[in-house]
């Protein structure tokens, strides 16, 4: 018997940016980044925030020194596109899901008597999440022990739905389009629906549209990113890499001259007039130095230092600002 060919370990290599990926149904987020990370070579990478494997659509993926602000990342507002199905529960919530129970659907059902149910799943609620979801309890995920038979009672928590609007009703099916902010599952949203109509419901699709602050995004499938390395080599997929500091466009900026960003960029204080308190994007010509803080007085600290190349042209390129950690 052959034994099975083996295929070549990537040379892994530097990669920094943001990539929109269009996750396909059927891979966990983490699945669809190791592919990504795969075709990339990329040393590091990382997502911003669990996509069902039900779900589609828009999971932002992090490379090199990206990675340092997914956490700026998770907490964005998101938007969906979901379709919800009626009068059927079952135990994961979605279509993946064994059937629990078969209720009939409201003799009167219609737009009136929806929008009544909508307008209270909208604001700042109150939401159960699904026990078959990536929560931790006791450090593992509840989707374990619910695999498991365990009993498990997710706790409630606060979520926020910006907009939840109905775009069709067709019979038991509607599709609804929902914001909402970090930790909100549409699974619930669909849950919540179906027992205040009394009848039931679970999710059947789920696509992501948008994250903020990339709200009008151009997405990559893995089959064209694959098709592209084939073709073009795999340095050709930077190409499709948004600027680390595309994800930060929400934040003041703050820029400084080259003796002020050498001193932030060994950890110093550094007093700018002017600006905003709280979190900012620092930098130093079109060089994004890293996450600052600013405190009383204006005096700027560093929350979190990026190590990215410098542009060409920039202070560091022309000798002006020593290398980080120097003396």
């Amino acid at each position: 018997m052959s034994s099975p060919i083996r295929q070549p370990r990537p040379v892994w290599r530097p990669a920094h940016g943001i990539l929109l990926l269009d996750k396909p149904a059927g891979l966990s987020s983490n699945q669809a980044l190791q592919q990504a990370r795969r075709l990339f070579a990329a040393e590091k990478a990382g997502h911003t925030g669990s996509l069902d494997p039900l779900a589609t659509g828009l999971l932002p993926l992090c490379f090199g020194e990206a990675t340092k602000i997914a956490g700026h990342l998770l907490g964005a507002v998101k938007a969906y596109r979901a379709e919800i199905r009626l009068g059927v529960t079952t135990t994961t919530a979605d279509a993946e899901g064994e059937v629990l129970a078969v209720r009939e659907l409201p003799a009167n059902l219609n737009g009136a008597v929806l929008e009544a149910v909508l307008v209270g799943l909208r604001g700042r609620i109150v939401q159960v999440p699904p026990v078959y979801s990536a929560l931790k309890q006791d450090g593992l995920p509840l989707y374990v022990r619910a695999r498991r038979g365990e009993a498990v009672q997710a706790p409630p928590r606060e979520v926020d739905v910006h907009r939840l609007e109905l775009e069709a009703h067709h019979g038991d099916r509607l599709m609804v389009y929902v914001e909402c902010g970090s930790g909100t599952y549409v699974r619930s949203l669909a849950t919540d629906l179906g027992e205040r109509l009394g009848c039931g419901a679970h999710l059947t699709t789920l696509r992501r549209l948008w994250v903020d602050p990339f709200r009008q995004p151009v997405m990559h499938t893995l089959d064209a990113l694959a098709e592209r390395a084939a073709a073009c080599g795999v340095k050709a997929l930077d190409m499709l890499l948004l600027p680390v500091e595309s994800g930060l466009s929400a934040l003041p900026r703050v820029e400084l001259d080259a003796a002020a960003a050498d001193a932030f960029r060994c950890g110093r204080l550094v007093r700018v007039a002017g600006a905003p308190a709280g979190t900012v994007a620092v930098f130093v010509g079109s060089w994004l130095l890293g996450l600052g803080e600013v405190g009383d007085g204006g005096r700027l600290g560093v929350r979190r230092g990026l190590n990215l190349p410098a542009p060409p042209g920039s202070p560091s390129a022309q000798g002006l600002l020593r290398p980080e950690g120097s003396g």
